[in-house]
């Protein structure tokens, strides 16, 4: 084969090494060029399909290196890196991940949960949420002024954002950038330039003058999927973390060949029988009461919370979230909500809040629910 014919696939790979080595240097200039002490706070921005997760992922474990634990506050709710979607949380992470895939769920340290993929639909919600956990973190992770004391050694931080970066979604990014004051920013910039943030300190008045920030412009993925290819990629993506969520109520050697043994598995599940009286609904984004609020919990994912969880933070007074939970069915002559999760019996003795939410649920649950209706009429008759 002549030189000519490899030219296009050898100008591809050196493309694509150029800018994993670029990456690299990135991440390895935000790990080792700042100082010791106290360790950076960083924020990766950039439009949606850019990278921005994986080279977050790079970010982690190069600072694990140096540092031995990492934080990592995930603003991303239709496409979190640890958690289910329509969730706001704060990880801390102790050993590097060999394969961040999409499957690969760990429990927060703590969160919020923000019941929706998509930020635009409570800018508010999400700012709320994000300042409550970046408090939470200073309060509790980056004491780096006690030095002597062992349980709050200070940890860095990594932030990373959606996508929306146009309008009110540039509006929240800025407003995220100015409470956190981060140490270092990383900017990934696409080859389409109308798609970009600004460059620069963007976030900054002209009067506040030059920041110390250390900002990092770095090239972003190339040729990102089309936007309706991408739409449902991301689609697909959720209804899996969702599905991997509760796959954790079934027996882990529970054998799942197919779409029908995994339906069949979660028909077969228990519920949890929580008592309806106990238990308050909380819409973070509609206004609804009385028994509409329970009317519309059937079939529906919910996040399950404690009334006593209350972040000491001035800026969020929403109360944490423990989990996610499925709602079978409700019995309300019977006070009774039938709710299938993989929270422990331990922790839902105490749960007195449930938020609903704006998200699809995978068609295998409304599978289940026809099975489970199915079988209530069928009691019914005899």
């Amino acid at each position: 084969m002549g030189r000519g014919e490899m030219g296009d696939g050898g100008e591809a790979f050196e493309e694509a090494r150029g800018k994993e080595r670029e990456w690299e240097e990135a991440a390895e200039a935000v790990a080792y060029d700042s100082c010791t002490w106290p360790p950076p706070v960083v924020v990766v921005c950039g439009p949606g399909n850019c990278g921005k997760s994986a080279f977050s992922r790079l970010l982690l474990n190069t600072l694990l290196e140096r540092y031995q634990t990492v934080a990592y506050l995930d603003t991303d709710v239709g496409q979190p890196e640890f958690t289910p979607p329509g969730f706001v949380s704060l990880h801390v992470i102790e050993e590097p991940a060999k394969d961040f895939t999409m499957l690969y769920l760990r429990s927060p340290k703590r969160c919020f949960f923000f019941g929706d993929v998509c930020a635009h639909k409570n800018p508010k919600l999400l700012l709320s949420c994000t300042f409550g956990l970046y408090d939470y973190f200073l309060k509790e992770l980056y004491r780096f002024n006690e030095v002597d004391n062992p349980l709050k050694s200070a940890i860095p931080l990594v932030i990373n954002t959606s996508g929306w970066v146009k309008g009110i979604g540039l509006h929240v990014l800025s407003e995220i950038l100015r409470y956190v004051s981060p140490t270092d920013v990383v900017q990934l910039r696409t080859t389409i330039e109308r798609k970009n943030l600004p460059t620069g300190a963007f976030w900054l008045n002209v009067h506040e003058g030059d920041s110390p920030v250390n900002l990092v412009e770095i090239h972003g993925s190339h040729n990102p999927p089309p936007h309706l290819l991408a739409k449902k990629e991301a689609r697909m993506i959720r209804d899996l973390r969702l599905i991997a969520y509760f796959r954790q109520c079934l027996p882990k050697d529970f054998p799942i060949f197919s779409r029908d043994d995994l339906v069949k598995g979660f028909a077969s599940i228990q519920p949890f029988q929580l008592p309806l009286s106990k238990i308050q609904v909380i819409d973070l984004h509609y206004q609804v009461s009385g028994d509409a609020a329970y009317k519309f919990l059937v079939g529906t994912i919910v996040g399950i919370g404690l009334s006593t969880s209350v972040p000491s933070s001035t800026e969020c007074s929403t109360p944490w979230c423990i989990g996610l939970g499925y709602i079978k069915a409700i019995d309300i002559p019977g006070d009774c909500i039938h709710l299938m999760t993989p929270v422990s019996l331990h922790h839902l003795e105490n749960v007195d809040i449930m938020f609903r939410s704006c998200m699809a649920v995978p068609s295998c649950f409304l599978q289940v629910s026809d099975i489970v209706d199915g079988i209530t009429d069928r009691l019914r008759e005899l």
